[in-house]
């Protein structure tokens, strides 16, 4: 947790991507916040310089990016042994919109690479360096967006989600961008959310190209705490389904849930955090603090296919996944047992209407 972070406030159902959050203090002023722009300025900074060191690592497999058009949507991904997610991943996104996928991967070895470079919307790029040392594969994603996203809607993901939002099925992502940008906002937030099968999560099977939500069909509505950080002022979220399962006994090592996955981008914007923030800090500001709504959505996170409980074992030993990884071994043993995450609390996904009515996103205005 970081210092000075607000009071966490408990969310028994729905999120402040949904809803107001109370009044906030506001940023400081004088002296103090000239230290701290500048502050925030150098460590902008500082994580451009490291892209630009890391991208030496990235060796190009297939580069399609001459064929980007100005209004073209992008994605962006790092990944390594998604053979099985990355059909249904890019139809996914594709049918929303999406007209390019700039992609690292980071030494697959289930032809994760191969399915990619078939694709002819696919530029992808391949490294064997440390997924850790280059903050969890953001230098590397940070030196693409440098190069081939500026000017444009970027979205930034990982293999394991997918992304909806208010009439995603009838509105593509083009729409919701300019919505978006017909209310002065650059950003996008996301709520992270954990789908789960109903018995233990290595039983079933899930072929490449078939939607996993229909395997994945669960998730928990409630018992998310928030709060916001007052320093880039953004959101931080945990609960769900990892921390009732996992976290129950030290909630604070729960995963991180709140994303900013949609970013109209500019060459000088630096994720600082995964996806979790961003620098310069106005584009963490995605909730509501005036009593009002603003429009958000969900990552539906399908980590628990198949699988899971071998891809854990593997992770454990790799130690590539958490700055602390003796710290998170109870977490993968606990993964590694095959654990049953339904639970009375549990619900069964029916569409996003169904999350808007739990208050997990919100069409925010957006009719």
């Amino acid at each position: 947790m970081a210092t000075g972070a607000k009071t966490a406030r408990s969310f028994p159902r729905g999120l402040p991507h949904a809803c107001a959050i109370g009044e906030l203090d506001p940023p400081p002023t004088g002296l103090t916040g000239a230290l701290l722009a500048l502050k925030l300025r150098s460590r902008r900074q500082l994580l451009l310089l490291r892209a630009f060191r890391r991208h030496r690592q990235l060796a190009p497999l297939v580069d399609r990016t001459a064929g980007i058009a100005p209004d073209d949507l992008l994605c962006f991904l790092c990944l390594r042994n998604e053979a099985q997610r990355l059909p249904h991943f890019l139809a996914h996104h594709r049918a929303l919109g999406v007209r390019h996928f700039l992609a690292v991967d980071n030494g697959s070895s289930d032809g994760s690479d191969r399915l990619l470079t078939d694709q002819p919307d696919v530029s992808l790029w391949q490294t064997p360096a440390s997924y850790k040392a280059s903050r969890f594969g953001m230098d590397w994603l940070t030196w693409l967006q440098l190069r081939h996203g500026h000017g444009h809607w970027c979205l930034t993901l990982d293999a394991d989600e997918l992304l909806v939002y208010p009439h995603w099925q009838t509105r593509p992502l083009p729409a919701l961008t300019g919505w978006l940008e017909a209310q002065g906002r650059d950003s996008f937030g996301a709520l992270t959310l954990d789908m789960y099968p109903e018995g233990p999560v290595s039983r079933g099977q899930v072929a490449p190209g078939e939607d996993p939500i229909r395997h994945l069909s669960w998730f928990d509505a409630g018992n998310y705490q928030v709060q916001v950080q007052p320093r880039m002022r953004n959101l931080w979220v945990q609960g769900g389904a990892r921390a009732r399962a996992f976290f129950s006994a030290e909630p604070r090592r729960a995963p991180t849930l709140n994303k900013i996955p949609l970013v109209r981008w500019h060459r000088r914007f630096a994720y600082v955090n995964s996806t979790h923030s961003l620098l310069p800090p106005r584009l963490n500001e995605v909730y509501a603090t005036d009593g009002g709504e603003l429009t958000s959505g969900v990552l539906l996170h399908t980590k628990f296919l198949p699988g899971i409980t071998e891809r854990s074992a593997e992770e454990k030993l790799r130690r590539e996944h958490f700055s602390n990884a003796d710290q998170f071994s109870a977490y993968y043993d606990r993964l590694i047992r095959d654990p049953v995450l339904h639970e009375n609390v549990s619900n069964r996904y029916t569409g996003w209407r169904q999350l808007e009515a739990k208050g997990l996103l919100s069409r925010g205005g957006w009719v």
